[in-house]
């Protein structure tokens, strides 16, 4: 494995460092930014928005820093210290975002893709129910992976 792409949740990054040690390791920047909206009310969201928007969308790790940097002394840092800690808690699985060129950067900017597959292979599971056996489970799987190729 050569990049993981996790979510904010606690231990998760430290798991995969585990299972893979010479993988890299990098928060869902989605992820992150949602967990920071949840902050504000939903007027400020699309300020708060493009404030973040700033530090992600830097060229470099060095501007990233200091695009967070002017996040937290500028006026959403200041109403919304939880924001700042929460990225710069996730920041050593952020800043491998920034070794990578910007079509990378879009493929591993967020595990939306990955979700919306197992969310496709859960639902047709669930809408099934049981399975006589494990060939009836594989075919519903395969049957599901091939509808979302398609796609």
């Amino acid at each position: 494995m050569l990049i993981a792409v996790v979510d904010v949740l606690k231990g998760f990054p430290e798991a995969v460092e585990a299972m893979f040690p010479q993988a890299t390791v990098q928060t869902c920047i989605v992820h992150l930014i949602r967990r920071s909206l949840a902050y504000a009310s939903y007027k400020e969201r699309r300020g708060l928005a493009a404030a973040l928007k700033t530090i992600y969308r830097a060229p470099t790790r060095a501007a990233a820093e200091e695009a967070l940097d002017s996040f937290e002394a500028g006026p959403w840092g200041e109403k919304y210290p939880a924001i700042v800690r929460s990225w710069r808690g996730a920041w050593e699985q952020v800043v491998p975002f920034f070794a990578f060129s910007q079509p990378i950067r879009r493929a591993v900017y967020t595990t939306n893709a990955i979700e919306s597959l197992s969310s496709t292979v859960r639902r047709a599971v669930r809408t099934q129910g049981h399975f006589p056996n494990d060939r009836a489970a594989t075919k519903l799987i395969y049957l599901a992976l091939r509808g979302v190729e398609r796609k």
